[in-house]
C-alpha cells in the first residue's frame, strides 16, 4: 500500500507557489529535493500532477507520496475471533503495531487488515508487543456508539500478564500515574497511590505462582498509557520480556540503539512483553446485547 500524506491549504497559504511553500512548510526536505520530487511525480495537487510553479489556493489538496521504505519484520498471524455487519474482532499477535507509525506502515494490523476490510476503523489500540482482542467497526456510526463506550468507561476490559516475583493473592492499584523521573527512558512512567498525575484504577488477580514468576488477570477500571506495566512495575513486579518496565529498563537503550546483548535477552526471558489483552466486553451498537469477545491466551515458553 502506497503511503500518502495529505495536506488541506488554508487562507494563508493561498497564492504561494508550490515548491516554495513545499519546502518552507516541510523542512526535511531542501527546496531542490522538493523540487525533484514534483518532477518525479511524488507531489499531486487535487489528485493531478502538477509543475513547482503552480499558484495554490484556498482549498486546495496538496498529496506528497514518499518513496516505499523496508519495513521492520513482524508477526503477521491476525486471528478473527468475531464478525458480523457491524463489528470485527480480532486477536492482535506481539510484534505487531496497530497502526502507522515510525518506521512501520504497511506491516501494521490497520494496513494488513484494510485488504479484506478496507472500511474498518480501529476502536481500542494495544502496543506492539501486547497480543489479545483488537476491535474494529463497519462504519463511522458505529464507530462513534463504540468510541462512546469507551469513554464513558461502559467496557470491561481483563487483560493477562506474567511478572517476575511472587505476587499477593489480590490487590488493588487505584492511584496516579506520571513520568519516571528516575530512568534514563523519556517515555516511562511511575505509579504512586498519592500525588498527582493521571487517575488510574485496576485490579491485580494471581491466577498461579510457579517458578518465581506469577500469572495475574487484570481488571481496568481507566485505559491509560502503559498503566498496567507501569504499575506492575512501581508495585516490585516486573513484566517479564518488557524492555522498559522488566528488570532493567536501560535494555530499552540497548534495543532502540540495536544494541542488545545476550545477557539481556536472557532477563527478558521473552522476545516481547507477556501482556495479553485476555477479553473484550460490549454493549452491541446494533443488538444492544452484552458481548465479550476472548482472545486466547497465547503460550509463553520460557527457555
Amino acid at each position: 500500500m502506497q503511503r500518502e500524506i495529505r495536506t488541506k491549504i488554508q487562507a494563508e497559504a493561498a497564492g504561494r507557489q508550490l515548491d516554495l511553500w513545499l519546502a518552507a512548510r516541510f523542512t526535511y526536505h531542501s527546496l531542490e529535493l522538493w523540487r525533484e520530487q514534483i518532477a518525479a511525480g511524488k507531489i499531486l495537487c487535487n489528485g493531478a500532477i502538477v509543475e513547482p510553479d503552480l499558484i495554490l489556493s484556498k482549498g486546495d489538496e496538496v498529496a506528497y507520496l514518499p518513496p516505499m521504505r523496508e519495513e521492520p519484520e513482524v508477526d503477521t498471524n491476525i486471528a478473527i475471533i468475531y464478525e458480523d455487519e457491524d463489528l470485527l474482532a480480532v486477536n492482535k499477535p506481539a510484534n505487531l503495531p496497530c497502526h502507522p507509525g515510525g518506521c512501520f506502515f504497511n506491516h501494521t494490523l490497520w494496513a494488513l487488515l484494510r485488504e479484506t476490510h478496507p472500511d474498518a476503523r480501529l476502536i481500542n489500540r494495544l502496543d506492539r508487543e501486547t497480543s489479545g482482542v483488537v476491535l474494529l467497526a463497519k462504519s463511522k456510526a458505529v464507530a462513534g456508539q463504540l468510541g462512546r463506550q469507551f469513554e464513558q468507561r461502559e467496557v470491561n476490559k481483563e487483560y493477562l500478564v506474567l511478572v517476575e516475583g511472587e505476587f499477593p493473592p489480590e490487590v488493588v492499584a487505584n492511584g496516579f500515574l506520571d513520568s519516571d523521573p528516575e530512568s534514563e527512558v523519556k517515555k516511562k512512567r511511575r505509579f504512586r497511590r498519592e500525588g498527582e498525575g493521571e487517575a488510574c484504577e485496576m485490579m491485580f488477580t494471581c491466577f498461579d505462582v510457579r517458578d518465581g514468576l506469577s500469572l495475574l488477570k487484570v481488571q481496568l477500571g481507566t485505559g491509560r498509557m502503559h498503566q498496567i506495566r507501569a504499575t506492575l512495575c512501581s508495585l516490585g513486579y516486573p513484566v517479564v520480556g518488557d524492555k522498559i518496565y522488566g528488570v532493567d529498563d536501560t535494555i530499552f537503550l540497548r534495543f532502540i540503539g540495536n544494541d542488545m546483548t545476550a545477557e539481556d535477552h536472557q532477563r527478558l526471558r521473552l522476545p516481547t512483553q507477556a501482556l495479553h489483552a485476555w477479553r473484550l466486553g460490549i454493549c452491541h451498537p446494533t443488538t444492544e446485547e452484552k458481548v465479550v469477545f476472548e482472545a486466547p491466551a497465547p503460550d509463553w515458553r520460557l527457555g
